[in-house]
C-alpha cells in the first residue's frame, strides 16, 4: 500500500470510532492552551479554545445520538465475530424450502435496505440479511475496506452464524460485484447467483469519466465529519423500530431506521475507503481481486437481471457531444452490463419489467423475488423471459 493511501486509512479508521471527535477537539484545545500561556498569543490562543469548545459539543452531541440512537434501534438479528470484529446477520424463515437466499444491497449500506425483498421472501423460504462491516448494525472492521476482503467477510458471517448452504446470493449494483467475487470463492457453497443490474468493473476502468463515482468517497468521507460533529442532517423518511412480525406492507420505516443506524461515523467512514475502488487507478490496483473473468464461475447458475431501457442512470448518454458518440457508449454500456454472462456457461440474462431503471429491485420487488424464487426452488433451466 503506498504511503499516502495508508495515511488515508489510518485517519478512517480513527474516525470510524465516535469518541474520535473528542480527540480532535483535543489538539486545538492543547495548541491554544498553549498560545495563552505565551501571552503574546493571547488572541490566538482564545480563538483556539473556541474552536476546540464548539468541536467538543458536536462531538457530545454525537455521541449522545449514537447513544439514544443504540437504545432505540438494537439489532434486529444477531451478532457474529468474523475475526476480531463482528457483523451483524438477520435470518428467517423455514430451512427445508429449498436454498437460503442471501440479498447484498447496492452502493454500501446495510442488508436492512433489502428488508422488503426480504419479509416477502422469508415467507417461501429461508432469507438472510447481512450487513457489511461499517453498515447497519455491523463493527466498522479493518481499513482498508475491499470488495475481496468483504466477499471472504460474508461467507465466514454466513458459517459462523449457522446458516447452512446452498445459498442463492443475491446483489445489487456494487452488491452484485460483492456476491459474485463471494462466489468466486466458495462455488461449492453456492447454489445460485443471481445478479440485480451489478456493477460492470468495465464501466469504471474503461468508460467515459463519471464524476458522481470520482467524488464518492470524498462525498463519504466529508459525511464522516460532519456527523463525527454532531451535524447529522434529516432523515429521509420515517424510522419505525425493527420488528420481527413486520409484514410486507410494514417496511416502510426501514430506510429511516437504517438512516439512523448509520449516523454512526463507522458507516461513511468503511463507503469512503471501499469506494476507493470506482477509479480506473483503484480498479486497477484490486482487479486481479475483484473483477470476474470468463469462466471463473464454471457451470455455477446464475441470472444476470437488468433493466431493457439504459438511459436511467448514464449520465454520459445524455452528456455525449454527438450522435455517433451516443450510440458507442449505448453499445458500451450494454456489453459491459453483459460481461457477467460470460462468467459461467449457465449464466442467462433476464430484463426488468419495462419502465424500469438501475434500481428495479425497489421499484418493482414481487418480481425481483418471483426470479430469485425459481433459483433458490432449484429450477435451474433457462426461464422464459430470458436471453
Amino acid at each position: 500500500m503506498r504511503p499516502g493511501s495508508r495515511a488515508i486509512h489510518l485517519a478512517l479508521a480513527l474516525l470510524s470510532r465516535d469518541w474520535a471527535g473528542l480527540l480532535v477537539a483535543l489538539l486545538p484545545a492543547v495548541a491554544g492552551a498553549w498560545c495563552v500561556t505565551l501571552g503574546r498569543l493571547s488572541v490566538v490562543g482564545a480563538v483556539l479554545l473556541v474552536v476546540a469548545a464548539v468541536l467538543c459539543a458536536g462531538s457530545v452531541r454525537h455521541l449522545v445520538h449514537v447513544g439514544r440512537i443504540g437504545r432505540r434501534y438494537p439489532p434486529p438479528g444477531r451478532m457474529v465475530d468474523v475475526g476480531g470484529h463482528r457483523m451483524h446477520v438477520l435470518a428467517e424463515g423455514d430451512r427445508a424450502a429449498g436454498s437460503t437466499v442471501v440479498w447484498m444491497p447496492g452502493g454500501h449500506v446495510g442488508g436492512y435496505a433489502m428488508l422488503h425483498l426480504h419479509v416477502l421472501m422469508r415467507q417461501q423460504a429461508r432469507s438472510v440479511l447481512v450487513d457489511r462491516p461499517g453498515t447497519g448494525w455491523s463493527d466498522p472492521g479493518t481499513f482498508p475496506r475491499t470488495t475481496a476482503t468483504e466477499a471472504v467477510e460474508l461467507l465466514a458471517a454466513l458459517e459462523r452464524s449457522g446458516e447452512k448452504p446452498p445459498f442463492v446470493l443475491v446483489g445489487h449494483s456494487f452488491g452484485g460485484l460483492l456476491v459474485a467475487n463471494a462466489a468466486r470463492r466458495r462455488p461449492d457453497l453456492v447454489a445460485g447467483l443471481v445478479l440485480l443490474d451489478p456493477t460492470p468493473p468495465d464501466v469504471i476502468t474503461f468508460g467515459p469519466p463519471v464524476p458522481a463515482l470520482r467524488h464518492a468517497a470524498y462525498g463519504q468521507l466529508w459525511k464522516a465529519v460532519r456527523h463525527l460533529f454532531g451535524l447529522h442532517g434529516r432523515r429521509r423518511t420515517h424510522a419505525t423500530a425493527p420488528r420481527r412480525e413486520e409484514g410486507p406492507t410494514g417496511t416502510d420505516g426501514a430506510v429511516g431506521v437504517l438512516d439512523a443506524v448509520e449516523s454512526r461515523t463507522r458507516a461513511a467512514c468503511a463507503a469512503a475507503s471501499i469506494f476507493r475502488e470506482l477509479s480506473p487507478q483503484g480498479m486497477a490496483r484490486v482487479g486481479w481481486q475483484t473483477v470476474l473473468h470468463d469462466g471463473d464461475l464454471g457451470s455455477l447458475p446464475v441470472m444476470v437481471v437488468v433493466p431493457g431501457d439504459l438511459t436511467e442512470g448514464e449520465e454520459a448518454l445524455t452528456a455525449a457531444g454527438d450522435r455517433d458518440e451516443a450510440v458507442r457508449l449505448r453499445r458500451f454500456y450494454t456489453t459491459a452490463r453483459g460481461r457477467y454472462l460470460t462468467t459461467s456457461s449457465r449464466a442467462w440474462r433476464v430484463l426488468s419489467p419495462e419502465g424500469t431503471g438501475h434500481n428495479f429491485p425497489d421499484e418493482v420487488p414481487a418480481f425481483v423475488v418471483d426470479v430469485v424464487r425459481s433459483m433458490a426452488g432449484g429450477h435451474h433451466t433457462r426461464p422464459p423471459s430470458a436471453r
